[in-house]
């Protein structure tokens, strides 16, 4: 009961919703970077949101069913086939033993995300099976490796679909919503403007902890030293050399740059989508607004949970 990697990809790991009760301890949360995509996969056929999944980048390993299996996949388009046969996103597919999985071409999209009905065998830390590469937890998956499920599954032919209505919309360039940080204001007039009316590009020294972004640089009213303060996945920073910087999954519990803006967390899977050279735009919003998003999707989510729950 288990799923066998054949060839060696840029980067696969497995990951779930993080270790998000440990920051006071100074333990980063990890976690997936299109949480969203995890939650919305996981959901599709029951599992529990916060089932381990696969994180994988493009090239990406082909992988090989040595049992049958209940799969789907979400986030980035790779251009997933079985047995050559080309497979959709956000889709329950029944795969049969002896089976090959393979990512013939990028569509669009950084990272995509497979999970399995029930589960995967996982070793976890601090409640978490994320892997933290920086921190030494767990490793990237290579050629000959396997992953096991935690239990046989009965292929059936059952192929129920996210609704287009749930998903991310994914782009090359994205306008995000923030919301103010703690030293919004302590940005010049100019650096305000230019913030909120220019784009940036994804640096290519960018990874899971952060996303650095090159544009326009912006420029405070007192350079006055600041005490570090807590962060989060999202939160924009503002770097000595007038750039920005935007945390992820990865990211530190504290900061002590600039605290410049926050990305709401609804449209968090947009920057986690996006590859070096993409471009991003950003708007403000309140804090209220932020509020009602997040509590609209959630009520999406329980929707769908729901309908699935009804159906089995």
């Amino acid at each position: 009961m288990s799923i066998s990697f054949q060839t060696n990809s840029i980067l696969s790991t497995v990951q779930d919703l993080g270790r998000n009760r440990y920051r006071k301890f100074g333990i980063n949360p990890n976690g997936a970077m299109d949480k969203h995509a995890v939650r919305l996969i996981n959901i599709l056929f029951g599992n529990n949101e916060n089932e381990a999944v696969l994180e994988m980048h493009f090239p990406a390993s082909s992988i090989e069913f040595n049992e049958n299996a209940v799969i789907a996949l979400g986030g980035a388009d790779f251009g997933a086939t079985i047995d050559d046969r080309p497979i959709e996103n956000w889709r329950i597919h029944c795969v049969e033993k002896g089976s090959t999985l393979k990512f013939a071409k990028k569509r669009f999209g950084a990272r995509l995300y497979l999970s399995v009905k029930g589960g995967f065998e996982t070793e976890k830390w601090l409640e978490s099976a994320s892997v933290n590469l920086v921190a030494g937890i767990g490793k990237p998956l290579k050629k000959d490796d396997t992953l096991h499920f935690k239990s046989k599954i009965q292929v059936t032919n059952h192929q129920s679909k996210i609704a287009n209505s749930l998903l991310p919309i994914y782009s090359k360039f994205p306008t995000v919503r923030v919301i103010a940080g703690s030293d919004f204001e302590k940005l010049n007039a100019l650096s305000e403007h230019n913030f909120l009316k220019q784009t940036f590009s994804i640096s290519t020294d960018s990874n899971r902890m952060g996303f650095r972004l090159s544009g326009e640089s912006l420029y405070l009213i007192d350079n006055t030293e600041l005490i570090s303060t807590a962060v989060n996945f999202g939160t924009i920073q503002l770097l000595p050399n007038g750039q920005m910087i935007i945390l992820m999954a990865d990211h530190q519990t504290t900061g002590g740059y600039p605290n410049i803006a926050n990305v709401i967390s609804v449209d968090l899977p947009l920057l986690a989508q996006l590859n070096p050279n993409d471009k991003v735009a950003f708007h403000q919003v309140s804090i209220n607004e932020a509020e009602r998003l997040t509590l609209q999707f959630e009520r999406d989510l329980a929707f769908l949970r729901t309908g699935i729950n009804f159906r089995k």
